[in-house]
């Protein structure tokens, strides 16, 4: 039976239940509690007794039943048919939704319930629906796009390295360590952007184990790793900052920290630049904070800093392209470990970026 169906013959059952007891009551009311005068009729309309009225106690039942089984009817008829509308009034809701349900099944993500009326259950259903639809809609748009600039950006390479080698085959004579060198960079390359894509999908995924991790260390570690680099582009690296340990992934986390310090190197001012990491326990939360100097940036750029594929010579001159997915990498890692990513641009020029992640450990509580 359909639910509208039962909600109708639970309506007309609880109406039928409601009216037997209400007769019932009358009944045992007209028994026990009515006295025998109130019985009586004048004589003329029943069989004459002593004192000329007419006793009816005996035949009330014969008279009551009738009735009461009409009543019943009626009840039965008014129950069905009243339950039948109440219950597709009721239902209403619910058609619109499954109606929704089913263009979202055949790739219609831009259909909306939009269910008027006050907020009740249904209400928050469907503006719950309309919400998961908003996101699976963005999400699925943000895919698409991914997929794109990921086939450009790995046609790219590709491409590059086949017009190498043609021109190797076509010309003899060219140098070949030339084209060896620079098959060597297109590959590097190639290696790279793969090697961020497989790591973006498995921070996508959450495919990884949890443990305590040192924030402290890791900043340290990728301080150390960079180091050479700084000192050729005359950046001043400091870090700072106690024991925080954070509960995620050692090895996306380092990958973390590492794509904050190098951004931090490389998109620093021309000239002597600074970068600060610092990491610090703060209200039950594993803080890591990576600040540089350099251009001035404004909020409206900063809001794109974290899309895919935006390149560092999109943001700041600086010779180093990158393959544009260092701090779209950070932002999917935070996201995966339940934490929150801030981008603040710093009024002398440059940028302050904020990583929160959940805390563990005695310092967690702090």
């Amino acid at each position: 039976m359909s639910v509208r169906l039962r909600l109708t013959l639970s309506y007309a059952g609880f109406l039928m239940l409601a009216g037997v007891l209400l007769l019932a009551a009358v009944w045992v009311f007209l028994l026990r509690y009515v006295p025998d005068r109130a019985l009586l009729v004048p004589s003329g309309t029943g069989t004459l007794t002593n004192g000329g009225v007419f006793p009816v106690r005996s035949n009330l039942l014969h008279v009551f039943a009738p009735r009461a089984a009409a009543v019943l009817a009626f009840l039965l008829v008014f129950g069905l048919v009243g339950g039948w509308i109440l219950a597709g009034r009721m239902l209403a809701p619910l058609t619109r939704i499954t109606e929704a349900t089913r263009l979202a099944t055949t790739g219609s993500l831009s259909h909306r319930i939009r269910l008027p009326g006050r907020r009740d259950e249904f209400r928050e259903l469907a503006d719950a629906f309309d919400a998961m639809l908003e996101r699976l809609e963005a999400d699925v748009a943000e895919q698409r796009r991914f997929a794109a600039n990921a086939s450009h950006e790995l046609r790219t390479p590709l491409a590059v390295s086949k017009a190498l080698l043609d021109v190797a085959r076509t010309d003899p004579d060219h140098d070949v360590g030339e084209v060896i060198a620079r098959l060597h960079a297109v590959n590097t390359r190639a290696i790279e952007l793969t090697e961020a894509l497989l790591l973006l999908s498995r921070a996508e995924q959450r495919a990884f184990a949890r443990e305590a991790v040192d924030l402290s260390l890791l900043a340290e570690e990728a301080t150390e790793t960079f180091l050479p680099l700084a000192e050729r582009h005359g950046v001043t690296i400091e870090t700072r900052g106690d024991v925080t340990r954070a509960l995620g992934s050692h090895a996306l986390l380092l990958q973390l920290t590492m794509n904050l310090v190098q951004n931090a190197v490389l998109h620093n001012l021309p000239g002597p630049g600074m970068v600060w990491v610092n990491t610090v326990v703060r209200a039950g939360r594993a803080v890591l904070t990576v600040e540089n100097t350099g251009e001035r940036l404004s909020p409206q750029l900063v809001a794109t800093l974290t899309e895919r594929f935006r390149r560092g010579t999109e943001r700041i001159r600086t010779g180093h392209a990158g393959v544009g997915l260092g701090l779209s990498i950070v932002k999917t890692i935070t996201r995966a470990h339940d934490g929150t990513l801030t981008l603040t641009p710093r009024p002398a020029g440059g940028l302050l970026v904020t990583v929160e992640l959940p805390a563990t450990g005695p310092r967690a509580d702090r």
